[in-house]
């Protein structure tokens, strides 16, 4: 039996799946954010009641935002800030007497979504988050591939192509990692919000202005425009460096249908002449995806040494 914890800071979902990735149970309960016992306390009592409803000992996989120091094991966390400090695989593993797997929740998105039927003959498979943020992961053969720094699927932060701040004559925005230029800027959700004030639309989120472009408005489709033009330098970029054969949108953004139509096409002006762009996906199970990619974590991935 395969137990995944989905970690955020409002709620901790935990949900168990059988061999055939079937789902048994699942148990949602508010997140302690602030007392680091009463958090530990809070997912002994989730791991104890799937126990007793199993009548089994499940393995455990974990994906929560931010990120593992990969020397020091010790966590970094803003949306849960009382885990920050703590090796928490380390505790968990003592609090649940089993071993615990930890990873980043896109990272946990990208692998169950490269774990699905419309996958399955995809052998490179990139999850690609436009939320908040931007992030993802690299699965390779079904196995989330995390690099020996752990930093796989860092894709938001890769700089801005300075063709595209010509093209549009861009401003170049500050990431929040430190540099400048980043495409996480840009691609995800508050990106393209920033796009749209740098622009001057009056769109106040990222569904209003999506409303404007499908009532034709001329900036509006200015805008998604210039954005598609964005992500699909991104994800070509992608693909010239690990010859991608499917991706797989997840977060706010890549609830807009139009995406999947316009990538393709855009993909093929950053790729070699002749080139077919990878597959653009739209997601099996969507915010389900973390709590399932949780499940999969002990047995489908590996970290260079």
């Amino acid at each position: 039996m395969r137990y995944g914890l989905d970690i955020g800071g409002t709620k901790i979902e935990m949900a168990a799946y059988d061999e055939q990735l079937n789902q048994v149970f699942c148990q949602r309960v508010s997140t302690p954010t602030m007392d680091y016992s009463q958090f530990l306390g809070c997912v002994k009592t989730l791991v104890a009641q799937a126990d007793l409803t199993l009548q089994t000992r499940g393995t455990i996989g974990i994906g929560l935002p931010g990120i593992t120091d990969p020397k020091s094991r010790k966590q970094l966390s803003v949306n849960v800030p009382c885990i920050t400090g703590h090796c928490l695989a380390d505790d968990l593993a003592c609090t649940l007497d089993r071993p615990v797997t930890i990873e980043n929740d896109c990272r946990c998105f990208a692998l169950s979504e490269a774990c699905t039927e419309q996958t399955q003959r995809h052998d490179i498979v990139f999850g690609a988050i436009l939320g908040t943020g931007a992030g993802g992961g690299l699965v390779l053969n079904k196995h989330l591939h995390k690099g020996k720094n752990g930093l796989a699927g860092e894709w938001g932060h890769i700089p801005i192509s300075a063709q595209l701040v010509q093209r549009y004559n861009l401003p170049l925005f500050t990431c929040s990692c430190g540099l400048t230029g980043c495409f996480e800027r840009y691609v995800s959700g508050s990106g393209l919000m920033a796009l749209s004030r740098y622009f001057h639309h009056q769109a106040g989120s990222v569904l209003e202005l999506i409303g404007f472009y499908r009532q034709g408005e001329p900036l509006a489709r200015r805008l998604i425009a210039i954005y598609v033009d964005i992500l699909s330098c991104a994800l070509a970029s992608l693909q010239l460096m690990l010859d991608v054969d499917a991706f797989v949108l997840g977060g706010g953004v890549s609830n807009t249908p139009e995406l999947y139509l316009l990538l393709p096409q855009a993909m093929r002006g950053w790729l070699f002449p002749g080139s077919e762009p990878a597959a653009i996906l739209s997601p099996v199970f969507g915010d389900s995806s973390g709590v399932r990619g949780a499940a999969l974590l002990e047995q489908h991935t590996y970290t260079m040494q």
